[in-house]
């Protein structure tokens, strides 16, 4: 029997989760922005019909919108997705045209867009560092205690005393590092390497698959290395310790969401493993259910995501713009703007698309089509 959030808890967590990370996420554009002497005319949450509007001293137009899949900051002279200048911007008065966008150097543009996924690395960061000063950290060391029967560990010899050194090229240090390299890693044969009085014994074999259902009734597969470890120290962390916890535990997020994108890209993990929104809207309550800790982990992970994800070399993300300053800085000229043109539309047929496919995932694991199809 599942025990699911319901629907009004599954939209209210769903609009707590997107409505502060996409806040964060612009207020950083904006803050540095307006540091770089940028004038936003815009800052909106959502988008679609207007709920709520207000205009601040500084000439700023705040909203609200119905739809609230996202956001935007616009800033003066943004007239276009490349940020290219074009007659109107040009006709500006020497004052109006200071305040724009286009007006500033290449390194202060590059800023104001790299602001926004750093915010959400910060973001999530600040979250974890309360997480470990309140809550301290586990560790255990990656010593063989028990080996279950048939699995990968027992077939490549391991014995108990065994300490693991690295998995598929990756140097292990903590039990939990080597849970979370072997959890993606399913059914994919690899190098384990390991050592032995002193020895090291490298040896390959296939990780296992284990099929874990949670009280909601969902389903992930996760690799299964067939080891156990029972040395478990819990200490607390320090004030001056907690940033360093919480940089390494958030580089160690983007080290899985790295791993998992290049087996989607390499066929190694199926493309129906990617969720989207409403997979999002699903965990969001069903987490939102299980108490403040949990919801307030996984906004931590969603914004480490979302910082991800807009670093892409994609056109229309973030790390688009960043892409196209890179070429700019060496090329010490703008891509011609049939280019940008040409580059922009691509990505956002590209985002499209990937947004097409993660929704059909999502309304499939749903069953909606199985239900459709009888």
């Amino acid at each position: 029997m599942t025990d699911n959030p319901g629907i009004l808890i599954t939209l209210f967590a769903f609009l707590i989760v997107i409505g502060v990370l996409v806040f964060v996420h612009e207020m950083g554009h904006y803050m540095v922005g307006r540091w770089c002497g940028v004038k936003a005319e815009t800052f909106s949450i959502g988008f679609g019909k207007e709920l709520t509007v207000w205009t601040d001293k500084r000439g700023t137009r705040w909203k609200i919108c119905m739809l609230p899949l996202g956001g935007y900051v616009q800033f003066a002279g943004d007239m276009d997705p490349a940020s290219t200048p074009n007659d109107d911007w040009v006709n500006l008065s020497p004052e109006e045209r200071n305040q724009t966008f286009q007006s500033k150097s290449l390194w202060k543009r590059s800023a104001i867009v790299f602001a926004g996924p750093a915010i959400n690395f910060i973001f999530a960061i600040l979250i974890i560092m309360g997480f470990v000063l309140t809550y301290g950290v586990t560790t255990t060391p990656p010593i063989v205690a028990e080996i279950s029967e048939n699995s990968a560990a027992e077939r490549i010899g391991m014995q108990p005393g065994d300490r693991v050194v690295s998995i598929d090229g990756d140097k292990v240090e903590l039990f939990s590092d080597l849970q979370k390299k072997v959890a993606l890693l399913a059914d994919q044969n690899v190098e384990i390497i390991y050592e032995r009085d002193d020895q090291l014994i490298t040896k390959q074999d296939t990780i296992g698959v284990q099929i874990i259902s949670d009280r909601f009734g969902n389903e992930y597969e996760f690799g299964l290395l067939g080891m156990s470890s029972n040395q478990i120290e819990w200490r607390d962390v320090s004030l001056a310790e907690a940033p360093v916890v919480a940089v390494n535990e958030t580089i160690g997020i983007v080290d899985q969401i790295v791993t998992t994108l290049g087996q989607v890209i390499t066929g190694k993990r199926s493309i129906k493993d990617l969720g989207g929104p409403l997979k999002i809207a699903q965990v969001s309550g069903e987490q939102f259910k299980l108490g403040l800790r949990n919801f307030v982990w996984f906004v931590a992970l969603i914004s480490i995501n979302l910082g991800f994800i807009n670093l892409l070399p994609i056109p229309m993300l973030d790390g688009g713009h960043l892409m196209f300053y890179a070429i700019e800085a060496v090329r010490r000229k703008p891509a011609s703007a049939k280019v940008q043109e040409w580059a922009f539309k691509s990505g956002f047929a590209l985002v499209v698309t990937f947004m097409l496919v993660v929704t059909f995932n999502d309304l499939t694991s749903f069953g909606l089509f199985s239900a459709l199809s009888g």
